[in-house]
């Protein structure tokens, strides 16, 4: 019988007992981390060359390497992961999930790396909304993707506008551009994207810190050696420089925490 690596005899080590996800992990050989592919600058998949890109991309890798373990995605969205979490598809999630009471009542998340607001994305041509305070008016239909935070956000805080749930495969900015919504909720990263790929775009700036939320990974409930394996990679990560870099690379070193 093989002698295990040693990262995996580590990762054995640190959880008693056969049912501890670090030992899944090591008896496996392969981390598997939970993305969602559409998500520009956290965990995107480049439709142009299939290829994966984002600080959540690079962050697998990296966790995997500290590991010595191969490692695997899975494509899930927002609406979705926590099942997948629950029922041990996914290891962990790495793809910018905002802490939330309503997730944290049933996943476990690790220390927090980024923090964004929420911004308004709307078309340039649209002559109705010019500004932030132009969305909560009567006829206004503001479109969210369905399990995100701007979900419960917005249902909160609009006292006039209509909220309308996208889910997939539909997205928010198809329901804009075809105008069944007038504007869409997303955050720092998806924001960027829109600018750059589509000149029809608008960003609607908020008012202060509105919505301000604080991303972590996310892993299943009940194994705390795996949730300290996942934030002692996170300190090393801030610590010798690969969170920062990782950020840089990917243009989201302006909501990157120190």
């Amino acid at each position: 019988m093989t002698a295990p690596a040693p990262g995996q005899a580590q990762a054995q080590a640190q959880t008693p007992g056969p049912e501890g996800r670090l030992a899944r992990i090591a008896a496996r050989s392969e981390l598997q981390v939970c993305i969602w592919p559409e998500y520009f600058a956290i965990s995107f998949r480049n439709p142009r060359n299939g290829e994966l890109e984002g600080i959540d991309i690079d962050m697998a890798r990296a966790l995997a390497a500290r590991l010595r373990v191969e490692l695997r995605f899975v494509d899930t969205n927002f609406a979705s992961f926590m099942g997948l979490l629950e029922g041990g598809q996914c290891d962990i999630a790495m793809f910018g999930v905002g802490i939330t009471e309503a997730r944290a009542a049933r996943i476990a998340f690790s220390e927090p790396y980024l923090s964004s607001r929420v911004y308004g994305v709307t078309t340039r041509d649209n002559t109705q909304i010019r500004e932030w305070a132009d969305i909560d008016r009567p006829g206004t239909v503001v479109a969210v993707a369905a399990g995100t935070v701007m979900e419960p956000l917005m249902r909160s805080t609009l006292r006039q506008a209509e909220v309308l749930v996208v889910r997939p495969p539909a997205t928010r900015e198809a329901e804009v551009r075809a105008g069944r919504a007038d504007v869409f909720m997303s955050d720092y990263p998806y924001t960027r994207r829109m600018l750059l790929m589509h000149d029809w775009a608008r960003i609607l700036e908020p008012p202060g810190p509105f919505g301000e939320t604080r991303y972590a990974y996310a892993v299943a409930q009940g194994d705390p050696a795996w949730l300290a394996e996942v934030n002692a990679f996170i300190a090393a990560a801030r610590a010798d420089g690969t969170l920062r870099r990782a950020a840089e690379r990917n243009g989201l070193l302006p909501i990157v925490l120190p």
